[in-house]
């Protein structure tokens, strides 16, 4: 299985296209990335992802594969060498789904609501809910982690990559709006694990420092006021 025939077709600033890279980065796996701009989409993004028409998208040889949870069970199932992604106990595994699941469907719709969010007031209310929904993924942590240093044992897993992937818009989130996310007082265990994860080899060189996710966000804003004066 040749892995020179890999692309990702994504954008730098994705956190769901970063997830894909620190998958296949976790597994030493060689790809091309392929940056889309998401105002002129591509052929290639429209032709291998025509349902939904986002990123990220996977072309293993001439298979494309949509959605980053998927595209990284496929890239587990895929490449079978160590270290696995998914834990091998089927228990194990449907755990990791179901936190994984949750991250997505209850916890970064939190993190839209702060983008949307107006005055200080209304950015503290979620700033408390998304605290507050952090607290059974710390729980999750102390169990899925056996004291080890992720949520995947030794080394990253199925969470981790999950919700590893917003780390660094977490940081640029608290340079632009002074909220702060993880707390130590209520998530002590996510705090430590946060800075392990950016921290490690294989996701370092994916998620794109706070300053530069500053700045990709400020033209992204003065972009839209622009495009809603006229």
């Amino acid at each position: 299985m040749a892995e020179s025939t890999v692309k990702v077709l994504g954008t730098q600033a994705s956190p769901f296209a970063n997830r894909v890279l620190i998958a296949l980065s976790v597994k030493s796996v060689d790809y091309e990335f392929i940056q889309e701009d998401m105002s002129n989409k591509s052929e290639l993004l429209l032709k291998s992802n025509p349902v939904h028409k986002k990123i990220p998208v996977l072309i293993h040889g001439d298979k494309p594969i949509s959605e980053s949870l998927v595209i990284v069970q496929y890239i587990d199932e895929t490449w079978t060498n160590a270290p696995s992604i998914l834990p091998s106990d089927p228990h194990d595994r449907a755990v990791a789904r179901f936190w994984a699941a949750y991250v997505d469907d209850k916890w970064l719709p939190l993190m839209s609501d702060l983008g949307k969010a107006q005055g200080e007031e209304a950015k503290a209310e979620v700033q408390e809910k998304l605290q507050h929904a952090l607290v059974p993924l710390e729980e999750a942590f102390v169990k899925c982690s056996k004291e080890k240093a992720f949520f995947g044992g030794d080394n990253i897993g199925y969470i981790d990559i999950a919700l590893g992937c917003i780390l660094g818009w977490i940081k640029a989130i608290k340079i632009m709006l002074g909220v702060e996310i993880f707390d130590v007082t209520k998530t002590p265990g996510l705090v430590k694990w946060a800075d392990r994860f950016l921290a490690d080899k294989d996701v370092k060189d994916v998620i794109l420092e706070p300053e530069k996710l500053v700045e990709i966000l400020k033209l992204h804003l003065a972009k839209r006021e622009a495009a809603n004066a006229n």
